[in-house]
């Protein structure tokens, strides 16, 4: 966009959007010299300049400027926007970040942003805390909501019971359109956002949904059992959120009701909250395979540390294994030094070809493309695809090395330990993360080792191995 188009678009939106809008450049991201005119403000005392920069952003844009802010800086910005830091921006700010944030509150203080939550929203602050920092502020809230939010802090970690919020409106089916136009017009504790109201029998347990949109077209003597939806999709309260996500995006759900395990509504998860379990499981995935933990820049460092630490341990174990692998050839290599050149090649290209695999895999794992009814077929896919590769490749360094060293029998078994280690790769990439899976490991978390390790081994092996056998070197 031109300077002269921007300046057209400002006119057309109003000053608060206008100056906003120049905050934030093309692709959503704050401008740096917008983060530095707040931050340059904050510094020279100029509290009033920087509430009104802050003022007109999002609560979710001004949560990523205090992120971007020094760690050193941030308790300064956020006392310089006093009034503008609330509730919704804690929500949307980074957990590392917003935990920082909230030590240095009083109970009291945090009791009263959370009070001002959705019921999920106010877990996910909550339930980062200390044990003894979270009794102190669960104390100082009031009762109805320290209720909610402590029932939902027994369910695990990352559950639909953690992810779901406890407002809804729920009607009972003997009702007509009429009454529920008059039951939401005239109640005050309705949640903010609802798609759909829940239709449940005697015993609160839900029996169908029905849209906004039937409600207000339908005439007010219309029996709520004659327009509602009878099929829907129910959520077990104890249900990982990841499965919860999958559902969400297999049946195009906008909303759900959450259940008990006696079947009854207990609360309902809504399609914002998944946008952020997709992104998050996604990314999620990907670092865990690469053992980078969770990989957050806002992450402290001692724990980044730590996380990062144990992993390379652990490669260090494997590498360590296929150094002794290599040992076994030590005559071989002496007496034909080439070896020791080409040996890391077999070993790189095998740990790519299983690295593909692995990622494919996992992902097909995660969304439940790949179950107990289709693995023999993947395995026979990946071991086609590995045997079609490793061929490929095996003609192209076979030839170069034979051209090269001017060595045949050498180009014979550098493409023979090719083609072998990728079939083992193929193996691992599918065998090892679908083991994990059946045994209830996450796949994610340890699969790239042991793919390492296996193409490792067997590339070294197969090549040194071949090249014994044949005589290379005498």
């Amino acid at each position: 966009m031109s300077e002269s188009e921007k300046i057209a678009a400002a006119s057309e939106i109003g000053p608060m959007d206008a100056a906003a809008a120049s905050a934030i450049d093309e692709e959503d991201r704050l401008r740096p010299e917008f983060v530095d005119r707040v931050l340059d403000a904050v510094a020279d005392g100029d509290d009033e300049t920087a509430r009104d920069l802050v003022a007109p952003l999002h609560p979710a844009d001004v949560a990523d400027l205090i992120e971007l802010a020094a760690r050193d800086e941030r308790e300064g910005l956020v006392k310089a926007l006093a009034g503008i830091v609330d509730a919704d921006v804690l929500a949307e700010m980074n957990e590392h970040v917003r935990e920082t944030l909230l030590d240095a509150m009083e109970p009291q203080q945090v009791a009263d942003i959370a009070g001002q939550l959705e019921t999920d929203d106010a877990v996910a602050m909550l339930e980062d805390l200390e044990e003894h920092e979270q009794r102190a502020v669960l104390s100082a809230m009031e009762p109805d909501d320290r209720a909610a939010i402590e029932e939902a802090l027994t369910y695990p970690e990352e559950s639909a019971g953690r992810l779901m919020q406890r407002d809804l409106v729920a009607i009972p089916d003997h009702w007509k359109v009429g009454q529920v136009i008059d039951y939401l017009r005239s109640t005050e504790d309705l949640p903010t956002d609802f798609w759909e109201v829940f239709v449940v029998g005697p015993s609160h347990h839900p029996v169908g949904t029905c849209k906004l949109s039937m409600i207000m077209r339908a005439p007010r003597t219309t029996p709520v059992a004659e327009i509602m939806a009878r099929e829907q999709t129910l959520i077990p309260v104890d249900m990982d959120q990841e499965d919860v996500a999958l559902r969400f995006q297999k049946y195009a759900l906008v909303s759900a009701a959450v259940v008990d395990g006696a079947g009854r509504l207990v609360g309902m998860i809504t399609v914002d909250d998944v946008v952020h379990i997709i992104q998050e499981e996604a990314g999620e995935d990907v670092l865990l395979l690469s053992g980078a933990g969770e990989g957050d820049i806002n992450e402290p460092v001692r724990l980044t540390v730590r996380r990062r630490l144990f992993w390379l341990v652990v490669n260090l174990g494997t590498a360590v294994l296929a150094a002794s692998v290599v040992s076994l050839f030590q005559g071989e290599i002496g007496k034909y030094a080439v070896l020791a050149v080409l040996m890391p090649i077999v070993a790189g290209m095998g740990g790519n070809a299983g690295t593909q695999t692995l990622a494919v895999t996992v992902r097909a794992i995660a969304t439940n493309q790949l179950t107990e009814s289709n693995t023999l077929r993947m395995f026979a896919r990946e071991l086609t695809i590995a045997l079609a590769n490793g061929v490929s490749l095996a003609i192209l360094i076979g030839v170069g090395v034979t051209l090269i060293f001017h060595n045949p029998l050498l180009g014979a078994v550098m493409g023979a330990a090719m083609v072998i280690n990728n079939l083992a790769a193929g193996f691992g990439g599918i065998l090892v993360p679908v083991t994990l899976d059946r045994l209830r490991i996450d796949p994610a978390v340890s699969s790239a080792v042991f793919v390492t390790t296996i193409t490792d081994v067997t590339g070294f092996f197969s090549f040194l191995g071949l090249a014994a056998l044949v005589g290379l070197g005498r």
